[in-house]
């Protein structure tokens, strides 16, 4: 069952220039019980669909169904329904982490008695046991981050908005609030969260939606979204001064091994059926045309091959 369902949403903004369309047409589902990811560079869109689908932004267009209410209609039922966690955060540093999680419970119409309850049951959950009851100022950053998420679950919502979760955080705390993440997931909630770090939503997502421009340019799971890439990929640096690349480019491009070619920078990046046995030809070739390399690499398909043949972008090359 879908627990998000949209049909052509849009936002648009007026500015100086004219109309910006920061988000085209979106149509997807998002099923119960999954962790779904949005992943694209940052001013694609992300940010923006997730403020329409949790009432914090009226949609220009279209229409959305958001666990199982009307956006537009029902905005004040989906509130209540969902939670949300943004890349700001909601952390109150002056109190305890004890103290946010039952105000939070108590601002959502939890009994007293039931808020400390359930504050308690989310310290246990989130493992926040040393430290809860410390000031939140003296908390690291993920520390406070698997905080937000606690406020974000304080009224059991069956959906979690999660915007880019571990930006700024140290790869331990990031593998840290994964595992966190992953919990909430196998205890029957359904996760939305939007990243622009191509190894969460290879890690973490069930389903995701590669966004560029506004708009939706692939959909599936990690596995079926580079099994689209064919075979492998190889990538190839060459010097650019003296044409070189370009000659490769229209060497290589005509061999029947070669199933798709993409110029980037000073490289040159080639889908191939199987690496180890493209390699000693595409060596073969640039050999005979005297044509030196500088790097050569073999890997398989990711989430960014996936970006860049969509889009011909490096997703990887535009979040550094």
């Amino acid at each position: 069952m879908s627990i998000i369902e949209t049909t052509g949403l849009t936002k648009s903004f007026k500015t100086r220039r004219g109309v910006v369309e920061a988000v085209k047409s979106v149509d997807m589902k998002v099923e119960e019980g999954e962790i779904f990811g949005f992943l694209g560079p940052n001013g694609a869109g992300k940010t923006t669909t997730m403020r329409m689908l949790s009432t914090l932004m009226q949609p220009s267009g279209g229409r959305a169904s958001v666990v199982g209410y009307d956006l537009l209609k029902e905005p004040g039922r989906v509130r209540e329904r969902i939670g949300y966690v943004s890349q700001a955060g909601g952390v109150d540093i002056a109190i305890s982490g004890r103290e946010n999680l039952v105000l939070q419970g108590r601002l959502y119409r939890l009994s007293a008695a039931r808020a400390k309850d359930r504050a308690q049951e989310l310290i246990v959950a989130l493992q926040l046991e040393e430290f809860a009851d410390r000031a939140a100022k003296t908390y690291s950053g993920g520390q406070k981050r698997r905080l937000d998420i606690a406020l974000g679950m304080a009224h059991q919502p069956p959906l979690l908005f999660l915007d880019e979760p571990t930006t700024g955080l140290d790869p331990q705390s990031r593998a840290h609030l994964w595992e966190e993440v992953r919990k909430l997931r196998n205890d029957g909630t359904t996760i939305f969260l939007t990243t622009h770090y191509l190894d969460e939503a290879d890690a973490l997502c069930d389903r995701l939606c590669i966004i560029d421009n506004g708009m939706i340019v692939a959909e599936g799971t990690p596995d079926v979204l580079k099994r689209q890439v064919a075979g492998d990929v190889i990538t190839l640096g060459l010097e650019t001064h003296n044409g070189a690349l370009l000659q490769a480019q229209a060497l290589l491009g005509k061999q029947s091994f070669v199933k798709e070619i993409q110029v980037e920078k000073d490289q040159l990046r080639l889908y191939v059926e199987r690496g180890e046995q493209a390699l000693p030809l595409i060596l073969r070739v640039l050999d005979g045309a005297g044509l030196g390399l500088q790097t050569i690499a073999l890997a398989r398909p990711s989430l960014d091959d996936v970006f860049l043949r969509q889009t011909g972008r490096s997703l990887r090359e535009e979040a550094a």
